[in-house]
């Protein structure tokens, strides 16, 4: 089914025409604005659009074989070296939260929904596990791993990528399980490809989780998962494990850093709470307040380094005001148009690039997915860069999957008219968070999870 008829219904419904003639030169500024106010999109309107165009990346334009997010989608067909084959296991779990959220809005029939969940469940069987754990990669037409990044010692499991997908296998399955007998069996087939992940072998019997595990190279890659990053999640989905969990001090120790985590920083006067990996002192790149907590609600939860809420917050924050204090007299940076977060980029002859923009890495290159995913934490400047985005630079951002990944104004209009998975997800999963909370409340209701933020003194 093809989303672009129920985009063109509510654009339909969403604009309110008002007629012009000779005589409303006449009229009053005041009324002049009142009339250009009502030809915009109502708030629900363009929530509602933006929803629909981006679910398109994991439903129109999904790999075919394996129903699962394709690594990138580039409209033009121009993959260069990239092979347009390979899936992503991380993007994919953000892929089916953004079905169910679709599924609630009426934009997909439940019954096609259940059959893709079906389709992604079986091939997720089928391809090739490192000890539970599935690799950062993989081919979608063979199911065979694919080196990232054409590393050759990252050729097996990522439990960093594995949580982000078990985020998802758990939605699936909370939504699904009290549902007719299609719909718990395969609540059932993701249900047990998370309880088979061994997240207690990647410790490597060490009080802390390793990022990587190759057949070939074992835990060479030697990667300890240190906090405060993009995987909080994987701490938590390794202490929520009902046959593979870790123990309490892999995660103080480890991740928390025997409690060297916190700091009494602050930027621009809003603390930072927790030390970010990073060379400064304005937090990172915003991913990091998305990917942990599509799933994970942060509200009202802390432990005893935290408060996750207040934290992301403080992150979205900081975030925003560096884009107005903008050292660097970039144009591309305004009220509206702001947020810095891993993205394609521009490099310095133009071409298209890729990297982590943050404060300590700042190209003057902004991502939609910033500001939009964080809409729950900065609602008011978030929605403000959505009706900027859309509305003020329709015509150089929005496509087929709706906002392109990254755009400059600096040195004439510049934007990637490519997409990117781990940014397409969060924007769908968030705004559904912040209109409802269903994907955090369908998250939160598994039981191994309640489990786990008991067993590491999370609170609530």
């Amino acid at each position: 089914m093809n989303l672009n008829k129920h985009i063109i219904y509510l654009l339909f419904l969403g604009f309110a025409f008002t007629a012009c003639n000779d005589a409303s030169k006449e009229k009053s500024e005041d009324k002049k604005e009142t009339a250009q106010d009502s030809t915009k999109l109502s708030e629900e309107a363009l929530l509602d659009t933006v929803q629909m165009q981006t679910l398109k990346y994991f439903w129109d334009f999904a790999e075919p074989n394996s129903g699962m997010a394709r690594e990138r989608y580039h409209p033009n067909g121009d993959y260069g070296e990239n092979d347009p084959d390979i899936v992503t296991t991380g993007g994919s779990g953000f892929g089916l939260m953004a079905i169910v959220a679709g599924v609630e809005r009426g934009f997909i029939p439940r019954a096609e929904a259940v059959k893709r969940f079906d389709k992604i469940a079986t091939f997720l069987e089928e391809t090739p596990k490192y000890h539970g754990a599935f690799p950062h990669w993989i081919n979608g037409r063979t199911a065979g791993t694919q080196e990232f990044g054409n590393d050759t010692k990252d050729n097996g499991g990522d439990i960093v990528e594995t949580s982000f997908l078990a985020q998802g296998f758990l939605v699936v399955r909370q939504y699904l399980q009290d549902g007719n007998e299609e719909e718990k069996a395969v609540a059932a087939k993701f249900d047990k490809l998370w309880k088979n992940i061994e997240w207690d072998w990647y410790t490597n019997n060490k009080n802390g989780i390793f990022w990587h595990w190759s057949p070939n190279y074992e835990f060479q890659k030697n990667f300890m998962i240190e906090g405060y990053n993009e995987c909080l999640i994987t701490y938590i989905m390794a202490a929520s494990s009902p046959e593979h969990a870790i123990k309490p001090e892999v995660y103080h120790d480890g991740w928390a850093r025997s409690g060297n985590i916190t700091t009494d920083k602050k930027a621009y006067g809003i603390p930072l709470i927790l030390k970010f990996n990073t060379n400064g002192d304005k937090a990172g790149p915003l991913f990091w307040a998305h990917y942990s907590y599509l799933g994970l609600n942060p509200k009202g939860l802390s432990d005893r380094y935290a408060n996750y809420w207040d934290l992301n917050v403080n992150h979205s924050n900081i975030n925003y005001e560096y884009a107005q204090e903008n050292p660097n007299k970039f144009k591309t940076y305004s009220e509206n148009s702001w947020g810095l977060t891993a993205s394609y980029t521009k490099n310095k002859d133009g071409s298209v690039g890729y990297t982590a923009h943050s404060p300590d890495d700042d190209k003057g290159v902004v991502a939609p997915t910033a500001a939009v995913s964080s809409i729950p934490y900065t609602p008011e400047k978030s929605l403000k860069a959505i009706r900027y985005f859309y509305e003020d630079q329709h015509d150089l951002l929005w496509g087929p999957a709706g906002f392109y990944d990254a755009f400059s104004l600096d040195g004439g209009d510049w934007v990637a008219e490519r997409y990117l998975a781990i940014d397409q997800g969060p924007m769908m999963v968030m705004i559904e968070n912040y209109r409802s909370g269903l994907i955090w409340d369908l998250f939160m209701s598994a039981p191994e999870i309640k489990n786990g933020l008991e067993r590491l003194d999370f609170k609530r």
